[in-house]
């Protein structure tokens, strides 16, 4: 069994959940020193004016040395009910959002003082709507330069292609927008799940992982 490191993320693109569920051990890095504009806090999402990127705030108590462990939610702002409602707007005739929104919808209405733990019950309630029980996945419990495991910390980036590892094409599936904006690749997770539902776990182990091989 392939045993991957994934940085942690808000509602991951469908690339970091593809290499999550076929790797299916993971491991969770939240003790490097934060780094900026990822997907450990955005995701982005389809809109009918187009692609839509969802931030949350968050504070660094230590500055620009915060591990990511150490990083809080901006709690004085009410970026969870704008999110919530953004993906209300993007998804809200999507086929499969009824159905899911009651699992999802308790997570912006919940103060989560840590964005590691919101991240974690948002992966969690993933692998709950994918109905994996097979998954493994752990955190780490400290820093490794060179860890002895597939390292994957820093593939996938809001502004580059995901690491040559994942395959850069990706399979089309209907999505709400697509009259006007034409198929976008790549979305967070919750795009997929939301337009294909309990076909979403077969389209993830159909994005070409190259630790597979």
């Amino acid at each position: 069994m392939q045993t991957i490191l994934l940085s942690t993320a808000y509602f991951p693109p469908i690339s970091w959940m593809a290499a999550a569920v076929q790797a299916e051990n993971v491991g969770i890095e939240i003790h490097e020193t934060y780094p900026k504009q990822t997907f450990r806090n955005r995701c982005a999402i389809a809109t009918s004016s187009g692609i839509l990127n969802l931030t949350v705030p968050v504070n660094r108590v230590n500055g620009n040395h915060t591990k990511t462990c150490d990083i809080q939610t901006d709690r004085s702002r009410n970026w969870q009910i704008l999110h919530w409602r953004s993906i209300i707007t993007a998804y809200n005739k999507a086929p499969y959002f009824l159905y899911y929104r009651d699992l999802f919808e308790p997570v912006f209405f919940k103060k989560h003082e840590l964005l590691v733990d919101l991240n974690r019950e948002i992966f969690n309630k993933l692998l709950t709507a994918f109905q994996i029980s097979t998954l493994k996945s752990y955190y780490t419990t400290e820093y490794k330069t060179e860890p002895d495991i597939y390292d994957l910390r820093d593939s996938f980036h809001p502004r580059i292609n995901p690491d040559p590892v994942i395959s850069k094409t990706f399979p089309r599936y209907m999505q709400a927008f697509e009259d006007n904006q034409g198929f976008i690749p790549d979305l967070s997770i919750l795009d997929l799940l939301f337009n294909t539902g309990p076909d979403t776990l077969q389209y993830l182990k159909r994005v070409k992982v190259l630790f597979q091989e």
